[in-house]
């Protein structure tokens, strides 16, 4: 590395975000981007550390060392080019992903892990404003076709590599614009969505044809697909949320997060919401009822839309405030977060069970709990009750809906109601079908869905062609 005692010299300093009394005033990504100067000084934290175990964390096998190396030397275009090998997407990984890289950096071990995602998405930035992300056209075309049923990350980046191999590559997308997830899951305050319109604009020049409003064994029939391209890949994301069966579970005021944040995203847009009831937290007692990104993303917006309160409870209990790294390093740690969203004022619950929604002429008007021991069970004596006006279930999500497409095509399943195919070849009990991203995996990070995307298009243009340059 170009500083080789830069990690014993500069301190870790990550990004910065705006006073949380500003930021919820707004829908805009609320991050403030590092100078150039700074970028470069934590790019020289990077340890010459033999084993980079960073790649361990990194599904997309980004080559970390090599673009903090060439960030440091400030070879900023070859450091984009290098980032770009490997991840088609890395404006968006560098502003939603978790960041599983910084968790396996040596200097975890210490708790001050270089600050790869920000030189990631620092990169990304640059490359965009110095002009240097270009559509990537093919020289020649190959005469083949390939459908692709989702516009999520799985599906976008699967489009982009086959159509730089030279397939007609079509995507249909269910929704009146193309992104999945990331337009229509991922809060405005997280990432903006010229984020995706500018990539969407990239693809179209490299041949893809995006068909929007056109919803795959809902308005289209599967088999026609099929019958019409030579390879269909279905990445159309795990959609079935988890539900939470308890007396009053019909009342107004009960609803999926799916059905709300996609709402908030339309609205920012400027999108129709079209027939369907608006579901709104200005001036309500709000309560999210799972822990995990989708519950912090409901927060941010509740607040942004004028929530009176914001009360999320967990059913599992809260972790330890700090992991034994003698154990878990470099793995995915269990540890007490605080999100963005979690620190815009929302109190939590933890190791808490809702029994039923109480209603006040069918509206709910607070919620029915119980706390839970270390084995989830119920604790005789803790009831208590939670006013709400408002009550959003994210909890999760078990599989891809069954209904329609999957059902049609009578594909094969894996034991968690999943499409099943394996992550060498993404091929389904179908001949020529393919299934990449939460369709095959299940609910997972936006860097897995990125990862099959790009190793189902390698397997796609091998069982096209009979060999492929592309890479997994």
């Amino acid at each position: 590395m170009g500083k080789i005692t830069g990690f014993l010299e500069i301190e870790r300093e990550d990004r910065h975000y705006e006073p949380a009394a500003d930021r919820i005033r707004h829908w805009r990504e609320f991050v403030i981007a590092p100078s150039e100067g700074d970028i470069t000084r934590q790019a020289a934290r990077c340890m010459d550390c033999g084993i980079p175990y960073c790649h361990t964390g990194c599904p997309v096998n980004n080559q970390i060392p090599d673009w903090n190396d060439l960030v440091y030397h400030s070879d900023w275009q070859v450091a984009a080019e290098n980032l770009h090998s490997t991840n088609n997407f890395p404006e968006v990984t560098g502003r939603v992903c978790p960041a599983p890289c910084e968790a396996a950096c040596t200097l975890n071990i210490i708790d001050e892990p270089v600050t790869i995602k920000s030189i990631e998405c620092a990169i990304a930035d640059k490359a965009f404003a110095e002009g240097w992300v270009q559509p990537q056209p093919p020289e020649t075309r190959t005469g083949k076709r390939v459908a692709i049923v989702g516009s999520g990350p799985a599906g976008l980046a699967a489009a982009q590599q086959l159509a730089r191999a030279g397939h007609d590559v079509h995507v249909y997308e269910k929704h009146a614009r193309p992104g999945g997830l990331l337009r229509y899951g991922i809060p405005d305050f997280k990432m903006e969505k010229y984020i995706v319109e500018r990539r969407v604009k990239q693809m179209e020049a490299e041949g893809v044809t995006f068909h929007c409003n056109a919803h795959v064994g809902r308005d289209l029939r599967v088999a026609q697909l099929e019958r019409d391209y030579d390879a269909v890949l279905l990445a159309g994301g795990a959609e079935q949320p988890r539900d939470l069966p308890v007396p009053g579970r019909e009342l107004r005021g009960v609803h999926f997060a799916m059905n709300f944040l996609p709402q908030q995203n339309r609205r920012v847009s400027g999108e129709p919401l079209g027939d369907v009831e608006p579901i709104l937290a200005n001036g309500k007692k709000v309560v999210v009822i799972g822990g995990g990104d989708t519950g912090s993303d409901c927060i941010g917006t509740s607040f942004r839309q004028g929530a009176v309160s914001v009360t999320q409870l967990e059913i599992l209990p809260q972790p330890p405030e700090k992991e034994n790294k003698a154990l878990t390093w470099p793995n995915w740690p269990l540890k007490f977060r605080t999100s963005s969203s979690q620190a815009e004022g929302a109190a939590r619950d933890f190791a808490v069970a809702t029994t039923k929604f109480i209603a006040n002429d069918g509206q709910v008007s607070a919620l029915e709990c119980i706390r839970l021991d270390a084995q989830m069970k119920p604790i005789s004596g803790t009831e208590f009750q939670i006013p709400a006006d408002l009550v959003l279930l994210a909890m999760g999500f078990l599989h891809p809906v069954h209904e329609g497409m999957v059902k049609d095509l009578k594909l094969e399943l894996d034991a968690r109601g999943n499409v099943k195919a394996n992550d060498l070849d993404y091929r389904t009990s179908r001949p020529k079908v393919f299934a990449a991203g939460d369709m095959r995996r299940g609910q997972s990070l936006v860097v897995w869905a990125i990862r099959e995307g790009r190793q189902a298009a390698h397997a796609i243009d091998k069982f096209l062609m009979g060999k492929t340059t592309l890479p997994r």
